[in-house]
């Protein structure tokens, strides 16, 4: 009983230490902001440090300096800021519902991340084999730990340094980390969609958080099915055949810390600033504008670490803006600023992070006309809600000009209907003469899916899945667009409706209240532990039951100094096969093999040739030692995984046991 006590203190001391090197970070910037952003500076100051920290740490590991340092400037200035009395206890009062709205949706997360930690199914190995590395080993590009000699040059790779250095300079463990990452992820970008709905609306500033909340109509169409919770939720992301269409509710309970989900703090907070900017541009000093090219540059400029294909929809949407915030502020006294935007931006974005571009080593192949477009009901049973809010407030255009709805035509005689069914929205905002922000936002979302039902990019998921990444990465900022667009308005509306019943402060308390204990209740009575559910923020807790030889063995793994390779079993993707350099971060020969050849490509035979070099190791002894100095490997391991992969006869001479526990142990070299 005192160890289990003691294990909750521990993880309760990990998520303090953790809010706290948030905090830090924060409030040594925000002082800085408040010439730039007034009253937003605050909510502003969570992803700007955030992104600031993760760019200095990246350059400490650049030049192999200890992350640590990447402390020492927001603890000088913290110390500055509070010897210049620019954080004062009265000033941070009246910062409350900020801290609040991103500690109700950090602790919501939070809750779920307790209700189902374990790094055991679909991407989980993945991202924290990522983050196991760049906590023990923190340099760029980061080791890779599936491929023996390799790095992660060859990935986007940045959300997993993000978390690796919080977790280094906040000492809390990889496998606690990885449970923080979400949490973190979702209340920063709860705080930017609030921070949106308040330049935007003057009353229901929390409708665009429902864009976080609200399931897309095919998860109520799996209800109607009668399916259970888990297939409900894991159908809806696969409606549109052969591909991908999750939505942030599925990713954040379905809960991979992956850079397309991580990536969601960061394109909020690039809309926040396109819509800060297109606002206020005209009352900003100079020096303000400034900051805020200069944060738009690092949002910008982080998108291709966290997640290329970030980059590749808002590299674009980047130059609307500046074109879009110079014909708002064409008059010639605004015109150099607003070119500065559109020249600044781009390049101090790739500045920020040069050194990746030298180092990346991966390529496209282009984009590609879609043969097999989506099903028309398929589509709308992703993209409804939004298709329903949208014409709802377009009816009366509609009405007025039937003949827009011939603009469909032409795409469903090209077998388009699905683009059909999006263009009608989109020529009805592009026909209006004045486009508030949130239709300029609504117009690039039906832009975007419109887009991938007529082109992707390709890659090598084969034929069957050609167009999946397209639409699943595509579709996470359609979405974001879409929903802020949508909820926007409709919060325009509701404030525009005199008849709205009087409300009163007591009530709205009440009804607030209320909402946020229902939604901390349903992780607690709803089973959304994908059945691998072991109440604990330790995502490798669970194999103390389920493999205790495996846990003993990683404990003694990640005891080992830098520099060590292993070699196990592989085993496919996806699966318990390795393990070992997936809970420990230290690189194995082969791991998760088709990842490696989608991002590797196979040109040298590497493919073929690892797998095979992995099965004489086990099964032919005499090999092992001539084979595991070919990779530079130290340490073998012995378990179940292996047993059942290879014929294991005997173990090689060469190798001395170092450890055992249970039908698990481990070999190391001699000599």
């Amino acid at each position: 009983m005192g160890g289990v006590r003691l294990i909750a203190e521990l993880q309760i001391m990990s998520v303090a230490s953790w809010l706290l090197v948030l905090l830090l970070l924060q409030l040594s910037l925000y002082p800085s902001l408040k010439k730039t952003f007034g009253n937003c500076a605050f909510p502003v100051s969570f992803s700007a440090s955030l992104l600031i920290f993760t760019l200095i740490s990246w350059y400490c590991g650049l030049f192999q300096l200890p992350v640590q340092l990447s402390l020492v400037p927001f603890i000088i200035l913290f110390v500055y800021q509070i010897y210049r009395r620019q954080i004062t206890g009265d000033d941070l009062k009246g910062q409350w519902r900020w801290e609040l709205v991103f500690l109700i949706f950090f602790f919501l997360m939070l809750e779920l991340r307790y209700v189902n930690p374990t790094i055991s199914y679909a991407e989980k190995f993945m991202d924290h084999a990522f983050l196991a590395s760049v906590m023990r080993s923190p340099v760029v590009p980061p080791l890779d730990p599936w491929f023996a000699g390799g790095s992660l040059n060859i990935y986007y790779y940045l959300s997993s340094w993000m978390f690796g250095c919080l977790g280094i300079v906040s000492g809390v463990p990889s496998n606690v980390a990885f449970n923080l990452a979400l949490p973190t992820v979702l209340g920063i970008a709860a705080v930017n969609l609030y921070a949106i709905g308040s330049l935007l609306l003057d009353r229901f500033h929390w409708v665009p958080l429902i864009t976080l909340l609200v399931p897309n109509p095919s998860f109520f169409y799996q209800v109607v099915l009668g399916k259970g919770v888990n297939a409900i939720l894991w159908d809806s992301t696969r409606t549109i055949t052969n591909t991908i269409n999750e939505y942030p509710l599925f990713s954040f309970i379905w809960g991979d810390p992956h850079p397309h989900v991580i990536g969601i703090f960061n394109q909020l907070f690039l809309i926040f600033i396109f819509v800060f900017a297109f606002k206020r541009w005209h009352t900003l000093s100079g020096g303000a504008k400034r900051v805020v090219c200069v944060l738009a540059a690092v949002s910008l400029g982080s998108m291709p670490l966290f997640n290329t294909w970030d980059v590749l929809i808002y590299a674009p949407i980047t130059v609307l803006f500046g074109v879009l915030i110079w014909w708002k502020n064409r008059s010639a006294e605004f015109l150099g600023d607003t070119v500065r935007f559109l020249i600044f931006v781009p390049i101090l974005s790739i500045v920020c992070y040069l050194p990746f571009y030298f180092q990346l080593k991966t390529s496209t192949s282009g984009f590609a006309l879609v043969q097999a477009p989506s099903d028309p009901v398929q589509f709308i049973l992703v993209h409804g809600f939004f298709f329903a809010i949208l014409l709802t407030l377009l009816i009366h255009d509609i009405i007025r000009r039937p003949y827009y709805l011939l603009v469909a035509i032409p795409f469903i005689l090209a077998g388009y209907p699905s683009a059909a069914i999006a263009i009608i929205p989109l020529v009805c905002l592009l026909a209006r003469k004045e486009h508030e922000i949130a239709e300029i936002l609504a117009i690039l979302g039906l832009v975007l899916i419109t887009f991938c039902e007529l082109f992707y990019l390709k890659d090598n998921m084969g034929d069957t899945y050609f167009r999946m990444n397209t639409i699943f990465k595509c579709y996470i900022a359609a979405w974001l667009l879409l929903g802020i667009s949508a909820f926007t308005m409709t919060g325009q509306a509701l404030s525009r409706w005199d008849r709205m019943p009087f409300i009163s402060r007591q009530s709205q308390a009440v009804i607030t209240l209320s909402a946020i204990v229902i939604l901390f209740m349903i992780p607690l009575s709803v089973p959304l532990d994908m059945n691998y559910g072991s109440r604990s923020l330790d995502g490798l807790d669970y194999l103390q039951t389920a493999h205790p030889g495996d846990a003993a063995a990683v404990a003694y793994l990640r005891a080992l100094p830098n520099g060590v390779r292993i070699v196990e079993a592989e085993g496919g993707d996806y699966t318990y096969y390795s393990r070992m350099s997936s809970f420990t971060g230290i690189p194995t020969i082969i791991g998760m093999p088709f990842h490696e050849y989608m991002w590797r490509g196979d040109d040298t035979g590497w493919y073929s040739q690892r797998m095979n070099d992995i099965r004489v190791m086990y099964e032919q002894p005499d090999e092992t030692r001539a084979l595991m100095q070919k990779y530079n490997v130290t340490f073998l391991v012995l378990g179940e995984p292996e047993q059942n992969r290879y014929n294991v006869s005997r173990i090689s001479p060469d190798l001395g046991l170092v450890f055992s526990q249970d039908s698990t142990a481990i070999y190391r070299l001699s000599g």
